[in-house]
């Protein structure tokens, strides 16, 4: 089933992301992440691509789990860096082949120190176009609400999301974000520029310190007083950190639900046990 046919026919969609195991471990515990993730009934998983140099070999080897293994509609990354013109109709072949026609096109991280992709497509909207010249899949991409952190302003930003729908983007998955008014603003600013494709909201639960370290000095989330005053707080106390994080990331979803963004996407870090917890709060709503 494609992405855009399960946002649009589901009042309310919950789905889950997984990254796959690095070079050389096994896969054991990633199978054990899909089972459990798969238990909570999401309305798709997501697959990032190759995290830790696994290459995109395990990407696929896990959204085949995902979709073989569970019926569950898998939604496999795909990204620019670093892939040639073979390399990306090779990966096209293999996720046809296995009955994967969902995928997220994005350009990629670049590595350190780089500040431009020298690869042979350069943005995002150069991958997409290439996914559609390969058969009929359903292509979803990401967004910023608060501005892509290379883009000059704003205005930047929503044209290059406008070259990227007409690329064939047919829904946007969020970066993480901490206040809810950031997106809604965002959302706002999307439809004055014609952009109307599905909108799926990404959701991080922040329950280490660590993970709090890596998201405000990489991600450049915008921190509101309150979710500060959470973590100055718990940061070091894990228990109470990680039982925080949840409250906050629930209040989060329950808030955008309420005001009718309907498609929540949780980034899982590959602990299905905080995504439980999150859903049994939400047993009601959902």
């Amino acid at each position: 089933m494609k992405i855009t046919d399960i946002l649009n026919q589901r009042e309310i969609t919950v789905s889950l992301e997984l990254f796959p195991p690095k070079a050389g471990a096994g896969f054991e515990n990633i199978k054990r992440v899909v089972r459990d993730c798969a238990a909570l009934s999401p309305s798709f998983m997501s697959v990032t691509f190759g995290a830790g140099g696994g290459g995109s070999q395990n990407t696929l080897e896990v959204v085949k789990e995902v979709q073989h293994s569970y019926g569950i509609p898998a939604l496999a990354h795909l990204v620019a860096v670093s892939l040639g013109r073979d390399d990306i109709a090779s990966l096209l072949g293999d996720l046809k082949s296995t009955g994967i026609n969902n995928i997220m096109a994005l350009r990629g991280d670049l590595p350190p120190g780089v500040t431009q992709n020298t690869g042979y497509y350069r943005y995002a909207s150069d991958l997409i176009a290439e996914i559609h010249r390969h058969g009929d899949f359903c292509v979803g991409g990401g967004c910023h609400p608060e501005c892509h952190p290379e883009a000059a302003t704003l205005n930047q930003d929503m044209e290059n999301l406008k070259i990227k729908i007409d690329a064939g983007c047919q829904f946007l998955t969020t970066q993480m974000f901490f206040d809810n008014n950031i997106l809604y603003n965002f959302m706002y600013r999307l439809l004055k520029k014609g952009i109307d494709v599905p909108i799926v909201a990404g959701v991080m639960p922040v329950t280490n310190a660590k993970q709090i370290e890596r998201i405000f000095t990489l991600a450049g989330a915008t921190v509101p007083p309150r979710f500060k005053a959470i973590v100055d707080r718990f940061c070091d106390k894990p228990a109470a950190m990680s039982q925080a994080g949840i409250a906050y990331a629930t209040e989060q979803i329950i808030d955008l639900i309420a005001n009718g963004v309907n498609n929540i996407h949780i980034y899982t870090m590959n602990k299905p046990e905080i995504a439980e917890k999150i859903m049994s709060n939400l047993s009601e709503i959902l």
